[in-house]
């Protein structure tokens, strides 16, 4: 942003005084600063002195009249409005945000309650207004979800969902839409895609990160595993992953979401069946266990309709 002497810096003496001339006639006749002026009474003395101050203040708010959009924004402080203030009996200006800083900052602000591990980063910026209602179980699903969100309080309450259907019906668009939602109310959510996450705590063993990525997960105040269902089963994911993290967060009161292409029975199949090979009755009750906790927890919502993913 210039100055008057940067814009002056051109002309010659005569030049210059003619021009320093119009500069400041038209900066004094601008509607901003005879609104100022006129609800303050400065000496002719403060004016002149502040001149400078007054032709920026000018130009910046033309700038935001003619507004290009933050990225492009050619203040002096990118994203601020100035304000004409008197310090120690001079002009000076001090900057406040503008709409759309602020309204970036609020994105940014609530985009760091929503933390994601494995999930495209696009799921995690959709929202409600996004879900497409064009099928009844859908309509159900995103009636039941907005229950949840005006419900969940964790903590106190630790009770979830669990979102089931076939690929490309909406369910991690759905998710993510809930916790874009529990952003805006200051509510931390945790989007796990659960097979990266399973293989990852696996690695984690001989790097020293399992302790650190497992709590950070089970802590989180809403969780969502997305996929449940998808991963190579072991009884070590079965039992000490994901036995441990829902045994935590049913005595802690947090919420967790799941999403999977298993309904209830079939994810039961799922959990029985470790890397062993057949199903053994051990596995057969620990799965059940599981399986009962699930159910005791989420309220169970059954997604159908098109492929969303094959419309791309």
């Amino acid at each position: 942003m210039d100055s008057i002497n940067q814009s002056l810096s051109q002309f010659s003496n005569d030049g210059f005084n003619q021009r320093f001339k119009k500069i400041k006639e038209d900066t004094l006749d601008d509607k901003r600063v005879k609104e100022y002026l006129a609800h303050n009474e400065l000496s002719e003395r403060q004016i002149e002195n502040g001149i400078n101050e007054l032709y920026q203040f000018k130009q910046q708010w033309e700038n935001c009249d003619n507004c290009p959009g933050l990225d492009a924004c050619p203040n002096l402080m990118k994203g601020f409005q100035p304000q004409v203030n008197l310090y120690r009996n001079e002009i000076h200006l001090e900057y406040q945000p503008c709409p759309l800083k602020k309204k970036d900052h609020e994105r940014k602000r609530q985009a760091s309650f929503v933390q994601s591990l494995y999930i495209p980063k696009e799921m995690t910026e959709v929202s409600f207004e996004d879900f497409h209602e064009d099928h009844p179980s859908r309509m159900k699903a995103y009636t039941k979800a907005m229950a949840f969100c005006a419900d969940v309080k964790p903590g106190e309450v630790g009770k979830g969902l669990y979102i089931h259907g076939p690929f490309g019906v909406g369910k991690t668009f759905l998710v993510g839409a809930i916790a874009n939602y529990l952003a805006e109310e200051e509510t931390t959510t945790m989007i796990v895609y659960a097979p990266d996450f399973f293989r990852e705590l696996k690695n984690g063993i001989s790097d020293g990160s399992y302790q650190g990525k497992m709590d950070m997960v089970k802590k989180a105040p809403v969780l969502i595993l997305d996929d449940i269902g998808a991963e190579t089963m072991s009884n070590w994911i079965r039992d000490d992953i994901l036995g441990a993290l829902l045994q935590f967060r049913m005595m802690e009161k947090l919420p967790t979401i799941f999403t999977s292409n298993f309904d209830l029975n079939e994810l039961e199949i799922h959990l029985s069946s470790t890397q062993r090979g057949g199903v053994e009755r051990v596995d057969q009750l620990k799965a059940k266990r599981i399986l009962e906790r699930i159910k005791y927890l989420n309220e169970v919502i059954d997604m159908k309709g098109e492929n969303k993913r094959g419309k791309l």
